[in-house]
């Protein structure tokens, strides 16, 4: 965790990204990176006859958003950190991942509305785009938790054998920080299996692996999205853990309709890796 990219556009979402960026360096000891992305208008870069901007204008709007970034940098960063920080001049998507393969990211924290609907937080969003696609482990934060540690993580799987390859990295993410892990199973009425079957595959599942500190965990409820929801409140769990599909947006593991409910509903901090 030595590598930190934190996409920024001045909102308190990308504040309440930085936040934690900030705190999980402390941690780790790791480099933020953040980047500003500028969709300018065409005449801004198209210098030629006609154009609706002359240099010395576009060289001004540049100084200033400087200017915004390093003020946002010295707001929520201590001098005990090391921030480096980048203006690009691209489409906030293909700026984000371009950037997150040429310096070699660990990890990516993106801000996200906390109350907003679905549609309106990760539909067509650049965020959803990201965690859909990205390589590199994204958290999506979306409230500001002064409190915020990561002592407790919850991994909610269905543990089937694809899953592997996600589970790696959510290992390696929890030994960096000592976390206690919650391995979540969830039953519901129309996909019941009984808790010695459900134990044994999760079993099953994790036995070629060295685990920090952690339970195994069948949950009852109503739908996967309340088990997850419920059970992570009831152990005050400080992220919830996810993988993703490139081809099914969010979550490879639930349907949309699950996948939409809890990221309405989940105020925690989500971490997606892409399967």
């Amino acid at each position: 965790m030595k590598k930190i990219l934190v996409p920024i556009d001045f909102s308190k979402p990308s504040e309440y990204a930085s936040k934690m960026a900030a705190r999980i360096a402390k941690k780790s000891n790791a480099t933020v990176y953040l980047i500003h992305m500028i969709e300018l208008p065409k005449g801004v870069i198209d210098m030629g006859a006609g154009s609706r901007f002359s240099i010395p204008e576009s060289m001004l709007y540049l100084r200033k958003v400087r200017e915004k970034v390093l003020q946002f940098k010295d707001k929520i960063f201590s001098d005990d950190i090391h921030v480096e920080y980048f203006i690009k001049l691209n489409t906030p998507f293909e700026g984000i991942q371009k950037y997150a393969e040429k310096i070699n990211a660990d990890l990516i924290i993106m801000g996200s509305k906390g109350h907003s609907e679905f549609e309106e937080i990760l539909i067509g969003s650049n965020t959803e785009k990201v965690v859909r696609t990205s390589k590199t482990p994204v958290i999506v934060v979306k409230k500001d938790d002064k409190k915020f540690k990561i002592k407790n993580l919850v991994f909610a799987s269905s543990f089937k054998n694809d899953n592997k390859e996600v589970f790696s990295k959510f290992l390696d993410f929890a030994h960096k920080f000592g976390s206690k892990v919650h391995l979540l199973k969830v039953n519901t009425p129309s996909h019941f299996e009984s808790t010695h079957d459900a134990k044994e595959k999760v079993k099953d599942f994790i036995k070629e692996y060295k685990l920090p500190k952690h339970s195994i965990n069948i949950y009852n409820d109503t739908s996967v999205e309340n088990g997850i929801l419920n059970f992570s409140k009831d152990v005050n769990a400080d992220i919830i853990a996810l993988s993703t599909h490139g081809r099914s947006g969010l979550s490879h593991l639930f349907s949309a309709s699950v996948t939409k409910n809890l990221s309405k509903s989940a105020l925690k901090p989500m971490l997606t890796i892409k399967v």
